[in-house]
């Protein structure tokens, strides 16, 4: 079972956003228009930044990994009813991990805070590949790093491109609708099951 970090196991949708508006107010002297910030979540933070103002993109990430890191344990939080459902798969046996877009230190970060590090490894972060979702190759690595077969995997996401990433990877797709995609965005992805809450999450992967 591989997962998505930010939106689907932790609730980092407002410290995300509201980084990128402190980086783009600083740099540009203007807020940039939140709907598409949130449609940047899941894929490359830097690459969403050269997209937004390449000859500024530098000093977007400074200013945006310096006020993440300050305001990250007083805004980041796990989603309720998530570390225990992580903490049961794992005693029910499930091998599983995260493949995330995040950079692997605040990745790490996340876990501690979410209170999951101690069973759930970090398999692929950004520093990991060269291509990010929807590319499959973070979730190839990640499955293979696992050392499992990709039609015995599974990866829960927030967006379209983790969808379109799993999908692309030949693995079976559970979107979350607690994070920062949108329903009509996530609906167009086609997942194989669509979660609204996290005991519903939780029937799905029969844990009672």
């Amino acid at each position: 079972m591989l997962w998505d970090l930010d939106g689907t196991i932790v609730d980092s949708i407002g410290l995300i956003v509201a980084s990128y508006q402190h980086a783009f107010t600083t740099v540009l002297g203007h807020p940039w228009d939140e709907a598409e910030i949130k449609s940047w979540i899941g894929q490359s933070l830097y690459g969403a930044m050269q997209k937004a103002s390449p000859e500024h993109a530098d000093e977007i990430f400074a200013e945006y990994t310096a006020w993440n890191e300050a305001n990250t344990e007083r805004m980041l939080h796990a989603y309720p009813g998530m570390p225990e459902l992580v903490h049961d798969l794992a005693r029910a046996g499930v091998r599983q991990g995260i493949v995330t877009s995040k950079r692997a230190e605040p990745a790490h970060w996340a876990l501690r805070l979410a209170g999951i590090d101690d069973v759930m490894p970090l398999l692929v972060s950004h520093n990991d590949v060269e291509e990010h979702k929807p590319s499959p190759k973070p979730l190839l690595l990640g499955a293979a790093k696992l050392d499992a077969p990709l039609d015995a995997c599974v990866y829960i996401g927030d967006a379209a491109v983790d969808v379109e990433a799993a999908r692309n990877a030949g693995m079976a797709t559970i979107a979350v609708t607690w994070g920062a995609g949108t329903a009509a965005d996530i609906a167009a992805a086609r997942p194989d099951l669509t979660c609204d809450d996290v005991a519903e999450l939780r029937a799905a992967l029969f844990i009672q």
